[in-house]
């Protein structure tokens, strides 16, 4: 289940970040670091599905 949440978080990193945790702050973060920059926001992602 993780490898599908990776890949998304590639293609748009919000919707990993939401299929990992839901609506919480660590989404709602991810949302303002992709707005500031894919890479940011894909990082993010990836810490986020690593560490849940």
């Amino acid at each position: 289940m993780d490898l599908i949440r990776l890949i998304l978080s590639v293609i748009i990193p919000p919707v990993g970040v939401f299929a990992q945790v839901g609506l919480t702050g660590h989404f709602w973060l991810n949302i303002l670091l992709t707005l500031l920059g894919y890479f940011p926001g894909l990082i993010h992602a990836i810490y986020v599905i690593g560490k849940y």
